[in-house]
């Protein structure tokens, strides 16, 4: 791969927003990494919350103020991979009506990181998971992203009987080809320009 390929590449971070015994969201990644993977331009890494132990925060100053990277050598890692990507999507199951904690978590250990860079959601539960999305675009904006309009939602009633084995996950993600090329258009077009607007492109 020449220089200027590898300039040109756009960096796509997946990442598995449950750390729970016979989770969802890592299975969802993987399909969405290797859909990503269908471009030429992109570069796609899956990064799963339980590949990083991350602690509840609890630094004295915040990751907006920080003058140095944290010494958590967890922390230092994942914080070092989200500042390599272009853009994000972020897999999610909703509980009580909002995200996992393990991943609020893990998006308040970083900053700068995380800003100028766009974010998709594919979310899944009981009403698709559209309340924890809600939440983490609230959370995104404040991380000084931008979330995309486009995401998949994964209703309860094609979700739990993949999670019982009653169902094939494989037909479920055919039925979403439409909505996830359409995600990934929006996605990939917020992150050439940011990309070019802070200088990388």
């Amino acid at each position: 791969m020449s220089d200027a390929t590898v300039g040109n590449t756009l960096s796509i971070k997946v990442i598995a927003g449950s750390t729970r015994e016979g989770r969802f969201s890592r299975t969802a990644a993987e399909w969405i990494g290797k859909e990503l993977m269908k471009r030429e331009e992109v570069s796609a890494e899956l990064l799963d919350l339980r590949d990083y132990d991350l602690p509840f925060f609890n630094e004295a100053v915040t990751p907006s103020s920080k003058q140095e990277p944290y010494k958590h050598a967890a922390v230092a890692r994942f914080t070092g991979k989200i500042a390599g990507g272009d853009a994000f999507v972020i897999v999610t199951p909703e509980y009580n009506h909002g995200t996992s904690g393990v991943l609020k978590n893990a998006m308040d250990w970083v900053y700068q990181e995380w800003n100028n860079k766009p974010v998709a959601f594919v979310s899944y539960g009981s009403v698709g998971g559209a309340r924890a999305v809600e939440q983490l675009r609230l959370i995104a904006v404040e991380l000084q992203m931008a979330p995309i309009r486009n995401a998949i939602h994964i209703p309860g009633d094609q979700y739990f009987p993949v999670l019982s084995g009653k169902a094939d996950v494989q037909e479920l993600f055919a039925k979403l080809q439409k909505p996830v090329d359409l995600m990934i258009i929006q996605l990939l077009w917020w992150a050439k320009a940011l990309k070019n607007a802070r200088g990388g492109g």
